[in-house]
């Protein structure tokens, strides 16, 4: 699953219709390093005229409460840039199992799903992997 793909399906669990102007919006900030929303709204109005400042920081508020973008990063997009190619799992007898970034965050999820700590309705919002921990 692309990281387009991951958002635009943890915005429809938050509640949220995808519209071709939330497309636009979520490509534009994947692909620039945007410092305001000024900034992205000037590069969406020039592909979509409909695209108003108010729709622009709705989206920008919708992608900060999934914990898609943080302010902090200048709205762009987080991800689990040190393991993006995913892991490497090794058994006793030195067996070695390489595991894509998306098949890992999918047993990740499933994990915390079946040891229960997704109670009363909750959802994962992300996933961070930290570096170099073995």
């Amino acid at each position: 699953m692309s990281r387009k793909d991951e958002i635009i399906e943890r915005i429809k669990e938050n509640g949220c219709r995808i519209t071709k102007q939330r497309k636009i919006l979520i490509d534009i900030i994947l692909e620039n390093d945007c410092a305001s929303c000024k900034e992205i709204f000037y590069k969406a109005s020039q592909e979509d005229d409909r695209i108003g400042v108010a729709t622009v920081c709705r989206m920008i508020n919708a992608l900060e409460r999934i914990g898609a973008i943080s302010r902090k990063n200048m709205y762009r997009i987080e991800s689990g840039e040190n393991c993006a190619g995913g892991c490497d799992i090794v058994l006793e007898d030195d067996t070695v199992f390489s595991i894509p970034k998306e098949k890992l965050d999918q047993i990740v999820r499933d994990g915390v799903r079946r040891c229960g700590y997704l109670s009363n309705g909750k959802k994962i919002s992300r996933i961070i992997y930290r570096d170099g921990q073995t």
